[in-house]
């Protein structure tokens, strides 16, 4: 009994060690030896330029259906609502942000040191 659990440790222990040379083979291996792009570092200002400029775009889409529409060309008036609909939640969605993002610096600002 004891003798075949020490056996599957063994094995297990095997499996692994077998793992492990596999990987340090494909490190070692030419297939590795491309060049690989770096991730670009973004910050969190990035993120937010980005998400502003998301917002800005849908809201801009919108105001060009709404008045694609009002001059009488071929635009569906679900489509203009939906639009609308959609500039209208990003909005309120980055105001919701934002006023979040001011409170908790206001909290860091009055944290006593």
């Amino acid at each position: 009994m004891i003798e075949s659990v020490y056996q599957a440790k063994v094995g297990s222990l095997m499996n692994q060690i077998r793992a492990y040379q596999d990987r340090a083979d494909l490190v070692n291996s030419d297939v590795t030896t491309r060049n690989v792009d770096a991730p670009s570092k973004t910050g969190f200002g990035d993120y937010i330029s980005t998400a502003v400029e998301s917002v800005n775009e849908a809201q801009m889409n919108a105001a060009d259906m709404r008045d694609a529409y009002e001059r009488g060309e071929d635009v569906p008036l679900t489509d203009v609502v939906l639009a609308m609909q959609k500039s209208s939640l990003a909005f309120e969605a980055t105001l919701q942000v934002r006023n979040k993002l001011l409170k908790a610096y206001n909290d860091v600002l009055n944290m006593p040191v």
